[in-house]
């Protein structure tokens, strides 16, 4: 999985489970940065969500799910 499609999970699983639109995830969540996998073995991606506390609650209940399925990405 790139980090594209990774987002692009993201905000379409957030449209389902949250509503709203898929512009307004898509700024809640920011860019997924790549982690280099050598130092961070285990999930080599990260997000910064922001946004109001319901969407960044939101966004971090489903990375602690996504983490699990999808724990390395590789670049855009």
């Amino acid at each position: 999985m790139t980090a594209s499609e990774l987002q692009d999970l993201l905000i379409t699983t957030l449209v389902r489970k949250a509503g709203g639109s898929r512009r307004q995830w898509r700024i809640a969540i920011g860019p997924v940065r790549i982690l280099d996998a050598a130092t961070h073995p285990h999930c080599n991606w990260s997000v910064a969500p922001s946004g109001s506390s319901a969407e960044i609650s939101a966004v971090e209940r489903l990375l602690d799910d996504v983490r699990l399925t999808h724990p390395i990405v590789t670049g855009r």
